[in-house]
């Protein structure tokens, strides 16, 4: 059981006053030093130590202890940064015959796994983008005839929300304005100005360019629409907002029955995952997302690999009974 805070030692009791008065930490913080110092001083008593005694040696073995007891990377993380920040404090108020140097100096946590991105499996995607198309088709007007050219230019080209929204309807250089992205439409292909300020050219499906065809015709027919060289537009005219394009997608893949949040970056996962599991072609696909470092693609190859394993576990006759993770 963890001391109490009237069993801390006095000086880490000083120690939490001060940063609630000096520093005035919020509550929730508070309790979390409290509670990672008492961890502390509970390992300190269980090996006869004084905490000014406590070695860069025990400090590992300790946050060994936590790792085994299956704290999480985070949870270990912030225990050693209280720890630390105590005997920095502790370092200025103690004896420096008795604390010679910081004993969690240089001492890390586990690394964290790497959350994998979220993808939506190819079925979910092609009913996303149905739902999209079909309500365009049933009702042919300004916000569904955009939305499905958006949704359909997501999926079929890996588009950060940014590179979209910079396109424009053709390539302008003026002296006051040039083009942070196009589309070709002769030859089916998008130019969008990346990270880095890094420009690159990506095909867009017959699809797709059927969907923002669709959507280009019907607007340079509207009259009411002011003129805009932006690609996508809101109803007064101007450049569309990534707020509207969040909403909007996130109400299609309610309507199309998808069991999970669905935001634009999704849709860019979604592009690399499918196009990997079918060309097995990495460079490839790090030259389509804009990725300066092959490392920042490779994470797909996981989602391939589950991809992979999924489809063993349902074909394969032996697949569960082989297989024990």
């Amino acid at each position: 059981m963890k001391p109490r805070l009237a069993e801390l030692h006095p000086q880490v009791q000083t120690y939490l006053h001060e940063l609630h008065v000096l520093r005035q930490l919020s509550p929730h913080t508070l309790k979390a030093y409290q509670t990672d110092l008492s961890e502390l001083q509970q390992f300190a008593n269980e090996d006869h130590l004084e905490l000014a005694q406590v070695s860069n040696g025990h400090i590992r073995r300790w946050a060994g202890r936590l790792h085994s007891q299956g704290k999480s990377p985070r949870t270990i993380a912030r225990a050693l940064s209280a720890w630390r920040g105590w005997y920095a404090w502790l370092a200025e108020h103690a004896d420096p015959v008795t604390l010679k140097a910081n004993p969690v100096d240089d001492v890390k946590a586990p690394k964290r796994a790497k959350a994998l991105p979220k993808a939506l499996s190819v079925e979910q995607a092609l009913a996303l983008v149905s739902q999209a198309v079909d309500e365009a088709n049933a009702s042919p007007g300004f916000d569904s005839l955009r939305d499905a050219a958006i949704i359909d230019l997501l999926y079929s080209s890996g588009l950060r929300l940014s590179e979209l929204l910079g396109i424009d309807i053709a390539p302008s250089r003026d002296r006051n304005q040039e083009s942070a992205g196009w589309l070709d439409w002769d030859s089916g292909e998008v130019t969008v100005l990346g990270k880095g300020g890094k420009r690159r050219t990506v095909p867009v499906g017959n699809a797709a360019m059927a969907s923002l065809t669709r959507w280009l015709d019907w607007r340079q027919k509207a009259a009411f629409l002011a003129p805009s060289p932006a690609l996508f537009i809101a109803n007064n005219g101007k450049r569309l907002s990534p707020r509207t394009v969040q909403a909007r997608l996130r109400t299609l893949a309610i309507r199309a029955g998808l069991p999970t949040h669905v935001h634009p970056h999704m849709m860019r996962h979604s592009f690399a995952s499918h196009v990997l599991q079918s060309s097995h072609d990495l460079r490839a696909v790090q030259e389509m997302l804009g990725h300066a470092s092959i490392a920042s693609t490779q994470i797909y190859t996981t989602l391939d690999f589950q991809h992979l394993a999924q489809a063993y576990d349902l074909a394969h006759p032996r697949a569960k009974a082989g297989r024990t993770n």
